[in-house]
């Protein structure tokens, strides 16, 4: 079981690393839906932060948790049109 759960919080810490690697604000900068898409991409980023913290320290649940809540903030951010993605990734659910 350990195995298990230190294999998917590597996998989903990777996922969201890539994520956000890729997702590109797509509203410019200073308008309402552009302060959206950077308060989503900062809220992934902190959530990659607390997840790393979390596993340095051996709590692999809630780094794998934080990784999940990380992604899911971007996630719903390219469903509402706030990145622009690779038309190629599969990391993100179109």
């Amino acid at each position: 079981m350990a195995a298990d759960l230190e294999e998917k919080t590597d996998r989903y810490e990777r996922m969201l690393a890539d994520a956000l690697a890729e997702a590109e604000p797509r509203p410019p900068d200073g308008t309402p839906l552009g302060e959206s898409a950077a308060d989503c991409a900062e809220m992934a980023e902190a959530y990659l932060e607390d997840g790393r913290h979390f596993r340095d320290e051996g709590d692999l649940v809630n780094a794998l948790a934080s990784f999940s809540y990380g992604y899911g903030w971007l996630d719903a951010g390219v469903r509402m049109g706030l990145f622009a993605i690779p038309e190629d990734t599969e990391l993100f659910t179109t």
